[in-house]
């Protein structure tokens, strides 16, 4: 039996969602007539074939790993992927999981399908790209939006003479266009974007976003011409081919690289005008008096940054994205004088938690509470027992399952042997035959599910709680001391899920609660001294700290 699985894909060269199901359907109607079995179909909709992170074809791909099937068939090679680099990862993975690509446009794909049809769909990106920038070019040009919708404007809808839609039309939304004019006002005359975002929020002001103000919303970037103070459709000039958008090869994600000046199209448009020159010109005077005030620390800034991308400095943070505020459940991120506070309560006035700590002691605290509260002796050896004894009624559980699928499968053969006797022998009807294609099936059902069944998980070390706590005791020396790694670091951090900070009862007081994951400190704990790690995180269970068997929330003042 030749098992198959259907893939399908649209994206904004097929905008609709039957699409999927007519691709499903040719491709059932092909495998039948191949005589394969379908076993499985993935999707991906509305999804771009430039990159692979797509939640369809990274559960095919895993599947495939698997062997829960033996053939991949789709519509077409660039269903798959439109993308050279990514139609190649695709058949090398498959193929190393010795799974074979069909599809009803080329057949079976071969090396030669990959490389001819890749560089045609590259080609086919790249031409649609350029007539897609051509097209929005010719628009701006006549004054029309060449993209999403401003905050300020609304969406012009009306026909021409033909009675198509006009597209790209915009015109004054008088509402928000009265809080742009505050906004210019309030920062020529001083005022912060900060404050001005917690004031929007304080007044429940509608944000361009649909979230929260934050100060980037007005402040935005000036070469780049964004956020409210920079935006240049406010005095009646559309700009236009200000920045380019790439593909991340590794993410998929999409991100902007500034273009040159010279490349920018510019359009007069004063009906769309919103602020006069001389507000313009005040707050362009303010943001260089600004500018020439926070060079030096902006540029001191970005020369720590690219010190720490470079490795030559340890992370400024042990529990860097770790923090988070109890309160809001946003972020907490370090601040003036190296102060961790709220980032909501800071930058949008959002979160009513003003506590902040400094960095110094909160690790220092966190450290304690790894070492001392996370896990105490008896919590540790109460946990570990509840964790044991999970692992045997697993093991339990899957062995008792193996079992009853081997004996049906000796059971299985043993009669598919009889049949095939019998038929040789001349017993041949149509019902014999019948029952003999269940019991073949049966029988492929059952070899397959004992292929998947994994091993047995490993006993844990009798002593694996006293073990733990040396470990944790000789990562903190070592954190403490002048010499600290950056693999000590990263050892404390994988023990840590996040940390809730949240305000105390008492003035000043913040409260701290570590949060863990058992089956990483149990595997962490296991793998010194063993070339093979336990294979934990593939059993299923995840025991947080603050729910978990065996443990209670780790939580101290500071």
């Amino acid at each position: 039996m030749i098992r198959v699985a259907l893939y399908a894909r649209y994206s904004s060269d097929n905008q609709r969602d039957a699409s999927i199901g007519d691709q499903l359907r040719i491709c059932r109607e092909h495998a039948e007539r191949q005589g394969w079995t379908v076993v499985d179909t993935y999707s991906d909709r509305a999804v771009s074939g430039a990159s692979l992170m797509r939640s369809g074809i990274q559960e095919l791909m895993q599947d495939a790993r698997r062997r829960r099937f033996d053939i991949v068939l789709a519509e077409a090679l660039d269903r798959i992927s439109r993308d050279q680099e990514n139609v190649a990862a695709v058949y090398k993975r498959l193929r190393f999981a010795d799974v074979a690509i069909a599809t009803i446009a080329e057949g079976d794909i071969t090396e030669l399908h990959v490389g001819l049809k890749g560089t045609m769909n590259a080609l086919f990106l790249k031409d649609l790209a350029a007539k897609t920038h051509r097209g929005l070019r010719g628009r701006v040009e006549a004054g029309k939006a060449g993209g999403g919708l401003c905050y300020g404007y609304r969406v012009v809808k009306r026909l021409d003479a033909s009675g198509e839609p006009v597209h790209g039309e915009r015109e004054i939304d008088e509402q928000q266009a009265a809080i742009i004019r505050r906004v210019f006002r309030e920062f020529a005359s001083g005022k912060s974007p900060r404050a001005m975002a917690r004031d929007f929020n304080a007044e429940k002001v509608p944000c361009p976003a649909g979230a929260a103000w934050t100060d980037s919303t007005i402040r935005g970037n000036p070469k780049r011409g964004t956020g409210f103070l920079n935006n240049d459709l406010y005095i009646g000039k559309l700009v236009w081919n200000r920045l380019r958008y790439v593909k991340d090869p590794t993410t998929g994600r999409r991100v902007s690289r500034l273009n040159a000046p010279d490349a920018w199209v510019t359009t007069e448009v004063p009906e769309l005008r919103i602020i006069d020159d001389a507000l313009w010109q005040a707050v362009k005077a303010r943001q260089a008096e600004l500018g020439a005030i926070h060079a030096n620390a902006i540029a001191a800034t970005r020369a720590a940054f690219a010190n720490r991308l470079n490795g030559t400095h340890r992370p400024r943070s042990l529990l860097s994205g770790l923090l988070f505020c109890g309160c809001c459940g946003g972020p907490y991120a370090l601040r003036g004088g190296d102060r961790y506070a709220c980032s909501n309560h800071v930058m949008s006035g959002t979160c009513t938690n003003n506590r902040s700590i400094p960095r110094e002691a909160l690790e220092t605290r966190v450290l304690a509470g790894l070492k001392d509260k996370l896990m105490a002796p008896e919590a540790a050896a109460e946990a570990m027992r509840a964790y044991q004894e999970e692992r045997n009624r697993i093991n339990r559980d899957r062995r008792l399952s193996g079992d009853q699928d081997r004996r049906a499968l000796e059971k299985a053969e043993k009669a598919i042997k009889e049949i095939v006797a019998a038929i040789e022998n001349g017993a041949y009807s149509r019902a014999l035959g019948d029952r003999l294609n269940a019991l073949e099936k049966e029988r492929d059902v059952l070899r397959e599910r004992l292929e998947q069944v994994p091993q047995d998980l490993p006993d844990l070390h009798p002593n694996i709680a006293e073990l733990y706590r040396r470990k944790v005791e000789r990562l903190t020396e070592a954190l403490a001391g002048p010499d600290a790694t950056p693999d000590a670091g990263e050892a404390i951090r994988s023990l840590v899920e996040r940390v809730t900070l949240s305000p105390g009862a008492r003035r000043g007081e913040m409260l701290a609660t570590l949060h863990g994951d058992l089956a990483t400190i149990v595997e962490w704990t296991e793998r010194t001294g063993r070339k093979n790690k336990t294979d934990i995180p593939g059993s299923g269970m995840s025991v947080s700290v603050v729910a978990g068997a065996g443990f209670e929330p780790a939580t101290f003042r500071l």
